[in-house]
């Protein structure tokens, strides 16, 4: 009967331990999916370029951005708005795609442009624009070259 019981015991204490953790996962859901809005680009030489952008405004969605995201439409991206101007690099870490990444002002003017590579495990580079910023924009790499943007050039959400 001894050996039984702490069968028993045991097997319930496992159950136990299998229902806490299916609770914490189903009480720990994914952050809900950016707000999308429309980004115009406005050039010096004075063209307008638009872009559809998911908006990363708060640590959750700064922190996730677009890891494991198997590919993103052309003309799309996501807009990092911080509260306060910045210097901290970004990463790469669980990211699926080669991106490209500007830095800009409060006012939406382009100060740096990047192209950042994929990650998949550690150590990953970080990327340091050398500027101090409030908004980063993330798209796939090159589309800032293919569309001609570049520092100088001013991004505003209508």
């Amino acid at each position: 009967m001894g050996r039984l019981s702490g069968f028993l015991l045991g097997l319930l204490l496992a159950v136990a331990l299998l229902g806490q953790i299916f609770w914490v996962r189903r009480a720990s859901p994914q952050p809900a999916p950016p707000a999308l809005a429309k980004l115009i680009i406005e050039t010096r030489d004075g063209r307008q370029v638009g872009l559809e952008v998911e908006l990363a405004t708060d640590p959750e969605h700064w922190q996730r951005g677009l890891m494991f995201r198997r590919s993103l439409p052309e003309n799309r991206g996501m807009l990092f708005i911080f509260p306060q101007t910045t210097g901290d690099p970004f990463w790469m870490k669980n990211t699926l795609i080669p991106l490209s990444i500007a830095f800009a002002d409060q006012n939406g003017v382009i100060l740096r442009i990047l192209d950042m590579t994929p990650c998949k495990r550690d150590p990953c580079p970080s990327y340091y624009p050398g500027v101090a910023y409030r908004q980063a924009l993330e798209v796939n790499q090159g589309w800032f070259r293919r569309h001609r943007v570049s520092p100088g050039d001013r991004w505003r959400l209508p």
